[in-house]
């Protein structure tokens, strides 16, 4: 029912910026985004939570990122953005866009998840 297409990834030396997008498209309008978010994950480590923004516009970032990562939300409440600044080689990754849909008001609840784009930050 839902397709994420991200964009954004890339190369960035320490102490940069960069800026993901993620938009996600439904196929049925009876179906309507809950949340949308970014994880990432490196080998051999769990997928953890970067930053997740809901249908209200209430937010959460993982503790390792707050205060250099925002999220947001353009073009509708159907693409969100994730605006990285003072990264760290610890940063890199690949990131994943996360969106929970719903259909109906709770009737039920689904996620689903993108490819993947990969963030190196190195000099």
């Amino acid at each position: 029912q839902v397709q994420l297409v991200e964009s954004g990834g890339g190369l960035v030396r320490p102490g940069g910026s960069l800026t993901l997008s993620c938009a996600a498209s439904i196929s049925d309008t009876q179906y309507s985004i809950n949340t949308l978010g970014w994880y990432r994950q490196t080998p051999g480590n769990q997928r953890e939570l970067v930053a997740t923004i809901n249908w209200k516009g209430d937010l959460k970032y993982g503790n390792s990122v707050a205060g250099r990562f925002t999220i947001s939300r353009e073009g509708g409440a159907d693409t969100v953005r994730l605006q990285m600044s003072r990264l760290e080689p610890e940063d890199t990754a690949v990131y994943y866009c996360k969106a929970l849909y719903e259909r109906g008001f709770g009737i039920s609840m689904h996620a689903a998840w993108g490819q993947g784009t990969q963030v190196t930050v190195a000099s």
